[in-house]
């Protein structure tokens, strides 16, 4: 009798996986939450990044369980997981990207946003606005600056997208970040609006 009731929970238990449908859809929530902790890092310089906390359905049950209720739950938990959104966005990549982008922010890009002569586009760079605010014997380096931030974060979501194991998200993850970047500039940078415009927040 025993063996019956496993077997038949067993089958039940893969039957159920078998009829859930797996999508495979863009996180947005979740990468919003992860841009904007990902951005705040940068931006106030405000230390290392946490982690984004785990959904708590995730977690399993007691061992004490029988193990053919084990089985079942772990089964059913796997195929729910599937709906969970998360998405990870710290690797050794991106911690070192967000280094070298809190340098510029602390530094020269930073001045560059202060004055007005860089502002953040609508499609998740940076790009020179006024190069007249910076002085000719200055602006060599403000294009480097400008061009050392953007190659760090094209690298960023392509890292993102690519440890998330969806290189195709890359798009969606680079417009999360814009929205991120824009909605995080300080009073009196410029930003760019939805038809690229720019105005000053």
């Amino acid at each position: 009798m025993r063996k019956l009731v496993l077997g038949l929970l067993v089958t039940l238990a893969i039957a159920l996986v078998g009829c859930v449908t797996i999508n495979v859809y863009f996180p947005e929530a979740a990468a919003q939450k992860a841009a904007d902790q990902f951005i705040g890092n940068v931006i106030d310089n405000a230390g290392p990044a946490k982690p984004v906390p785990k959904d708590p359905s995730q977690a399993t049950e007691s061992s004490s369980q029988h193990p053919s209720a084990m089985l079942l739950d772990l089964l059913i938990s796997t195929a729910a997981a599937a709906d969970v959104p998360n998405i990870r966005i710290q690797t050794a990549a991106t911690e070192a990207i967000s280094g070298r982008m809190r340098d510029r922010f602390q530094g020269a890009l930073g001045a560059l946003l202060d004055s007005g002569a860089v502002g953040f586009t609508r499609d998740g760079m940076v790009a020179m606005r006024d190069a007249a605010k910076v002085p000719l014997s200055q602006r060599a380096e403000a294009t480097a600056t400008v061009a050392d931030e953007n190659r760090d974060r094209s690298a960023l979501y392509r890292e993102v997208a690519s440890a998330n194991n969806h290189p195709e998200w890359e798009p969606q993850i680079q417009a999360t970040f814009a929205k991120g970047w824009i909605d995080r500039a300080k009073a009196g940078w410029y930003v760019q609006n939805d038809v690229g415009a720019w105005q000053q927040k």
